[in-house]
């Protein structure tokens, strides 16, 4: 069964689909950190005494989210 659906359905190219996941991890961490930090500019506008912990927490966040396109761009050059 598996054989036969692989033979109506070719598997994409490897520029395509590395484009495909870089694109969208792109866009994913992008959204993420106009998430973030968004809303730390409105925390702190809430409680501008608690800027300097929001900040950190921010730019803890901001990274993680980055890091999810730089883990997708390194799949997107090994051809996954």
């Amino acid at each position: 069964m598996a054989a036969e659906v692989a033979a109506v359905v070719p598997a994409a190219p490897v520029g395509i689909s590395g484009s495909l996941t870089l694109g969208l991890a792109g866009a994913g961490a992008a959204i993420g950190i106009g998430l973030i930090g968004g809303k730390a500019v409105e925390a702190v506008g809430r409680n501008p005494g608690a800027a300097g912990s929001i900040q950190t927490l921010a730019i803890i966040g901001m990274a993680l989210a980055e890091a999810v396109a730089i883990y997708a761009l390194i799949i997107a050059f090994q051809g996954r």
